[in-house]
């Protein structure tokens, strides 16, 4: 089909030429695409602003050789606008983006698209604290990739827990035997604060105490960028969690 239409979430942008751009979007049927909207650095541009970073939109799309072109594009959702007045909704954005962009064509599923969906509402509207939106992100996204974090049980050995080491390259929580010399330890409130945000359990998440979200965040971080195997250089502009 030389024409097709999708739903996307434009993750980056380049100019190209005098008035074009090349985006690189996450849709919702094809995986991720790279595709020339043409003219839509111009003023006079009929959806230039929809196809923005952090805003999703419905396009069709001709199918090109090397990059397809955009020929339409509708707004479905508006959330750069709010996101990018606010420098804490900014900077966890960019690294939800940044590690969408990540994935690979095989883990860039509907699912994917709909996670990072749902945390630019949130974080557009300002629902929770933002760094915890994209911890919660980033727990979810490593989950569908097939790598989800033990936190229960020792990751090496399947002791149950709880257990007070985090280790990234064994695969979460693991028990006094199995943690290596050195391990990142982390109280019973970060392991909590973990879970909840891995099931969207907001309530406990909002009341966390500070010291627990940080160490959370911390570990999610270090989990997030092992797996993809390489830094995340948005997560260096975070706030620390307050």
């Amino acid at each position: 089909m030389p024409t097709y239409r999708d739903e996307v979430v434009v993750l980056r942008t380049h100019k190209l030429g005098e008035a074009d751009r090349i985006l690189t979007m996450l849709s919702r049927r094809h995986g991720k695409l790279r595709a020339v909207a043409k003219g839509v650095r111009r003023t006079s541009s009929r959806f230039g602003s929809r196809l923005e970073p952090f805003m999703v939109a419905d396009v069709q799309l001709y199918a090109g050789r090397s990059l397809d072109i955009v020929q339409q594009a509708e707004s479905l959702g508006a959330y750069g606008a709010d996101i990018v007045v606010h420098y804490d909704r900014y900077t966890a954005a960019n690294a939800m983006v940044e590690t969408a962009d990540r994935l690979s064509e095989a883990e860039a599923t509907p699912q994917q698209y709909l996670l990072l969906v749902g945390g630019l509402r949130a974080l557009s509207r300002g629902d929770h604290a933002s760094r915890a939106i994209l911890d919660s992100y980033l727990l979810r996204v490593m989950a569908l990739s097939g790598w989800a974090p033990s936190l229960s049980e020792c990751a090496r050995c399947g002791t149950p827990g709880p257990h007070t080491a985090f280790v990234a390259q064994l695969g979460g929580m693991v028990c006094p035997s199995c943690a290596p010399t050195g391990s990142a330890r982390i109280g019973a409130g970060a392991v909590q604060t973990l879970e909840a945000l891995m099931a969207g359990e907001w309530a406990v998440v909002d009341s966390a105490q500070a010291a627990d979200i940080a160490a959370a965040s911390g570990v999610i971080a270090a989990y997030t960028q092992w797996h993809l195997e390489r830094g995340i250089r948005s997560l260096s502009h975070l706030e620390a969690p307050r």
